[in-house]
């Protein structure tokens, strides 16, 4: 069974930067880690960076500037910088993974999350 680790949440300050991975484990080029969301407390999940499917990179307005995303092919692993951040991106930053089924790319696997924590 594949799954998606993400490693490289933790407490920062306000400022500070943070870099998150995300790789594939077990079959692991079945499933492509793509992208990032992320749930702060008593909110909705939300996008903050992916690679679509056409090869595009999409951020979120609140991140744009600020967080990096970028990938490794060949290890199947997808990486997102975060630099300078604010308290208000604290949550639990979920990786996203895309599978092929028949001719159709699809975006339904997550890892379990890591969470990240931006206070003084």
């Amino acid at each position: 069974q594949v799954r998606l680790m993400e490693s490289g949440g933790g407490l920062v300050q306000p400022g500070g930067s943070l870099k998150l991975s995300c790789a594939a484990s077990g079959s692991i080029f079945s499933i492509r880690p793509v992208g990032w969301y992320r749930q702060a407390p008593g909110k909705q999940r939300e996008l903050v960076a992916r690679f679509t499917i056409g090869g595009s990179i999409a951020y979120a307005d609140s991140v744009k500037g600020r967080f990096t995303i970028s990938r490794d092919n060949a290890k199947n692993t997808v990486y997102l910088q975060m630099d300078n951040l604010k308290p208000e991106d604290t949550a639990v930053y979920y990786c996203s993974g895309r599978r092929l089924s028949g001719s159709t790319w699809i975006d339904d696997n997550w890892g379990q999350g890591t969470q990240v924590t931006v206070s003084s």
